[in-house]
């Protein structure tokens, strides 16, 4: 391939890290014989690590030049109506073109790869193209061009995947956020936006992203997943399902409280799936995730302000709006500000069945997290009137959280029962037990009932849910 590919000698590169390898300098009782296989095999290796490097640099600049040659050539205005094919072809062909001009002779493989590469570039997403195609990441973390974690199974590791440069991380943030009518600049350095398929997009940039541009992206799920499968994964029990099914299908007021990447979203869309489909459902967000499965659902998403700082529309906005619009139940993707106050209200006047998120490490922390939130929305009311308000609308709270072994867990369901003089009663139904953590760092647990019966039992009953008294009853 490359002349500038052929092996090294080993008195290059290659044979001088071995040398100063201080492991392989021979020690009291390491014979000769011992040393030289090592020495070999480490040689051999540092030397295919150095070609596939060199090979990997070379065809980086490859791409940057023929992406250049291919933004002249190609019929841009052409790109939309053109078939995946079509342009493959057409892309492949002018590849070749450029790459006989230079004189330089790939393999097949390579010139797979490089066509690949320049279709992503053209048509995608560039080098985060292959980590959304791959079904086993759930989360893409962008720390500057150069470094690109991906997290699996719970679990955060580096990639080989890099960007050529800043300013190729920055074209590929203005492809995304210009696509859903956003921008980023020095006065704006950061931006929330969905992706195509839907996947959440964040990202902030240079000067307030002191060593390059930073990007997250929490992929969409295309399987949605329901509660059999939460179940099935372990997230929670058949006995705990069946009771969110009667809390969902009896229309209590609902929290889902967690920290971030603990599973908010995935329990409201699971929750979601509970809902009859003959009821008007409305779901506010800043950034549309939820995936609901019913007929009659009308979807909201915010929007900030543009240049001249106009024309933004808050979530509480939206909520406001829905009000008007004859919802059965409303749906906020998360409350983290002062729409706290409309949601708060709405699920006391008429609309019962509502949903959120909020951000909490414990039930408590919620309840806590719902009264600062009203405080700093700016309304004056005594926190006596706070807490009535929220023990008045909200019903339930399923805490749901990442343990450190990279699952998520719905460790404990939590019923507000009312108020004890100046403090929000509540009482817990069902818990997840921690017993201990394997050698591999797995956590060992269960989930269990507290014993206490349900002070909802009656309205279970009245609407068709007559749950057995043993899934209260904890085991021993």
């Amino acid at each position: 391939m490359f002349t500038r590919f052929n092996k090294t000698t080993p008195t290059g590169r290659a044979g001088a890290a071995v040398a100063a390898d201080p492991a392989l300098v021979e020690k009291p009782g390491l014979t000769a014989r011992m040393a030289a296989p090592i020495s070999q095999k480490t040689a051999a290796e540092a030397m295919a690590a150095d070609r596939d490097k060199k090979r990997k640099e070379r065809l980086t600049e490859l791409k940057v030049e023929i992406h250049k040659r291919l933004l002249e050539d190609l019929n841009l205005s052409a790109l939309e109506s053109a078939t995946e094919q079509n342009l493959r072809q057409e892309i492949s062909s002018l590849a070749s073109e450029a790459l006989d001009e230079m004189s330089v002779a790939l393999n097949k493989e390579d010139r797979l790869a490089l066509t690949q590469e320049l279709y992503d570039e053209v048509m995608g997403l560039g080098p985060l193209e292959p980590l959304l195609k791959d079904d086993t990441i759930n989360d893409i973390l962008v720390n500057g061009p150069r470094r690109i974690f991906v997290e699996r199974a719970g679990k955060l590791e580096l990639s080989d995947v890099t960007f050529r440069d800043e300013r190729h991380l920055l074209r590929i943030i203005d492809k995304i956020v210009s696509a859903v009518g956003r921008r980023v600049d020095e006065s704006n350095p950061y931006c929330d936006a969905r992706l195509q398929d839907g996947s959440r997009f964040n990202c902030m940039i240079p000067p307030i992203a002191v060593d390059g541009s930073l990007v997250s992206i929490r992929k969409f799920k295309k399987d949605k997943l329901r509660i059999d499968d939460l179940v099935k994964f372990g997230a929670f029990t058949d006995e705990m399902a069946a009771y969110l099914q009667a809390a969902v299908s009896c229309r209590l007021n609902i929290i889902v409280s967690g920290g971030t990447g603990s599973g908010k979203t995935t329990t409201l869309n699971a929750l979601s799936s509970f809902i009859d489909n003959h009821e008007r459902v409305l779901t506010i967000e800043d950034t549309a995730e939820l995936q609901l499965q019913q007929v009659h659902v009308g979807r909201m998403e915010s929007r900030p302000a543009n240049v001249e700082g106009k024309g933004a529309v808050t979530q509480r906005d939206c909520l406001r709006n829905a009000l008007r619009m004859r919802p059965d139940r409303i749906i906020v993707g998360e409350t983290r500000g002062e729409e706290v106050i409309d949601m708060l209200q709405a699920m006391n006047t008429g609309h019962d069945g509502s949903m959120t998120t909020i951000h909490a490490n414990n039930p408590r922390d919620a309840i806590s997290r719902l009264e600062n939130m009203v405080a700093m929305a700016g309304i004056e009311m005594p926190l006596k009137a706070v807490r009535s308000q929220i023990a008045s609308a909200v019903n339930l709270l399923v805490q749901a959280s990442r343990l450190q072994d990279g699952t998520r867990r719905m460790t404990s369901i939590t019923e507000i029962t009312g108020m004890e003089g100046e403090v929000i009663s509540m009482q817990e139904v069902f818990r997840f037990e921690r017993l201990g953590i394997e050698p591999s760092g797995r956590i060992i647990g269960r989930f269990n009932a507290t014993g206490i019966r349900s002070s909802f039992s009656d309205r279970f009953r009245q609407w068709g849910y007559d749950l057995p008294a043993s899934i209260y009853e904890p085991t021993i």
